[in-house]
């Protein structure tokens, strides 16, 4: 258990819903914002803040933002302050795809609602014949 120390590949897996080879694909692509430190017999140890980025990146990848995106805004995050706008450009593009794709899943919703509500209404006469016979 490195707690104390730090959190192992293992643990930040499990906190995250990461697999190991998922984590050390986001190392390998540049996606975490500080290198991983490594502990004795070179094992890799998270800190917080690295689990935090990772959580962020996740829902960023989740919400559909491409890795390489993600590296952009990452790159754009090590190199520290003076590029906030070229981070808040990139946040602010993907948050209006996101909105879109939210836009087009709740016209996916509505029909699924209707067609739900239509085949509820179906079973439902067919249930209250059957008790009439």
């Amino acid at each position: 258990m490195l707690d104390h120390m730090g959190l192992s590949i293992g643990q930040v897996a499990e906190r995250t819903g990461l697999s190991v080879h998922a984590l050390r694909f986001y190392e390998k692509e540049g996606i975490l914002a500080h290198q991983v430190h490594r502990g004795p017999g070179g094992r890799r140890v998270y800190t917080d803040q690295d689990l935090a980025w990772l959580k962020m990146c996740i829902m960023l990848r989740m919400s559909g933002m491409p890795v390489p995106e993600i590296r952009r805004y990452t790159d754009l995050v090590r190199q520290g302050d003076g590029n906030e706008l070229q981070r808040l450009d990139i946040l602010k593009e993907h948050q209006e795809r996101v909105r879109e794709q939210m836009a087009q899943l709740q016209e996916c919703m509505d029909l699924i609602t209707h067609k739900v509500s239509v085949y509820q209404d179906y079973v439902n006469s067919i249930d209250a014949r059957a008790v009439g016979q």
